[in-house]
């Protein structure tokens, strides 16, 4: 699972939650991930053209490891060493393909996706004539739009809604680069989110003089005033994008 990719490709965006499979402006509604079926239909309408794909964060969750001090040299022996890392710290079931991404002093940072649900996606688009070239969990997405040109240090909220008023997802925090990811699988409402999670949050990053500046919001229409200002996202998602 590519993170980053530094050629300038256009592409085309598959956007993919729980409960709804978006491409080519096309919505499909899914009880959980979506099949075969739903995953041809949706490509069949794209232009033959590489793909990018957006993933719920908890789809392909991440972290941020600190206590890396030094990582084994050899492409096989690093990918190993992140799974194990990632394995670890997640306690996650079955085989997971995992990247890892240097943050300098702050860490590595892991994302992971089930190598199975990888490589079913991989094999389908490869066969529909639309490559998958590159896959983000819709956080990191977030953040490589928004947080990444941004000066001042900052949170973003990116959250999906997986019942009625309640949301999962992640809290990301940045200074001059990524410091902090926290994800959570069990949906809250906004309220739960502020005291239980957001604030909480704020307080230990103030402890360490890196209070953010202001908070971006993905998810939610509206979102109430807070000790920080807040900007929540237009939540638009573009048909094609440089890959």
């Amino acid at each position: 699972m590519k993170i980053f990719s530094f050629k300038a490709t256009l592409g085309s965006i598959v956007w993919i939650e729980p409960n709804r499979l978006v491409a080519g402006g096309k919505i499909i509604a899914t009880n959980g991930l979506p099949n075969e079926d739903q995953l041809a239909q949706a490509l069949t309408h794209l232009p033959a053209m590489p793909t990018k794909w957006i993933l719920d964060d908890l789809i392909a969750p991440s972290m941020v490891v600190k206590d890396i001090v030094e990582v084994p040299k050899g492409t096989e022996a690093r990918e190993s060493f992140f799974k194990w890392k990632f394995s670890q710290a997640l306690a996650v079931e079955g085989s997971y393909a995992v990247q890892g991404l240097s943050l300098g002093e702050q860490g590595w940072l892991l994302s992971g996706i089930s190598r199975d649900i990888q490589e079913t996606w991989i094999n389908l688009a490869a066969k529909m004539g639309r490559p998958l070239h590159q896959m983000v969990p819709r956080w990191l997405w977030l953040y490589n739009r928004a947080a990444s040109t941004r000066e001042k240090p900052g949170m973003l909220v990116s959250l999906f809604k997986a019942e009625e008023n309640k949301f999962t997802g992640s809290i990301a925090t940045w200074s001059r680069t990524l410091t902090l990811l926290r994800q959570w699988p069990d949906a809250a409402d906004i309220q739960t989110w502020n005291s239980d999670r957001i604030e909480p949050t704020l307080a230990y990053l103030d402890r360490d003089g890196r209070t953010p500046a202001e908070m971006l919001v993905w998810g939610p229409d509206d979102w109430p005033a807070g000790v920080i200002p807040h900007k929540v996202f237009q939540s638009e998602i573009p048909n094609q994008e440089a890959i």
